[in-house]
């Protein structure tokens, strides 16, 4: 299983620039809205994708999705790591904890 990330380590994460934070929602939903500097990367794209866009295999990543019920942040996380990454992990709570905080969230036309 993945290492968990809380919202204050992930919010001092991106502060820092010190992160590459991946929407596991990715389409629609990343384009509504995501966390701030977000890229979207759905499971099904890890494969062919992950390259291109997380090009640095030992960089710290953190995938999100939308709640804890929510498995799409695990699925990419277990991808990523499956390719090799060694600096993967997950804020389980998701962009409703990461709203709910009242924290900025960012919105943008997908990719």
């Amino acid at each position: 299983m993945t290492t968990l990330i809380s919202r204050e380590e992930l919010q001092a994460a991106i502060a820092g620039g010190a992160v590459t934070v991946v929407d596991a929602l990715a389409g629609s939903y990343w384009e509504k809205q995501h966390l701030p500097g977000a890229i979207p990367l759905h499971a099904d794209d890890v494969a062919a994708r992950s390259g291109e866009v997380l090009p640095d295999r030992g960089a710290l990543i953190v995938t999100y999705c939308s709640n804890p019920a929510c498995q799409n942040s695990q699925d990419v996380a277990t991808r990523l790591e499956g390719l090799g990454y060694t600096n993967v992990r997950k804020y389980r709570e998701g962009i409703e904890d990461w709203a709910a905080a009242g924290l900025p969230l960012e919105s943008g036309v997908g990719e």
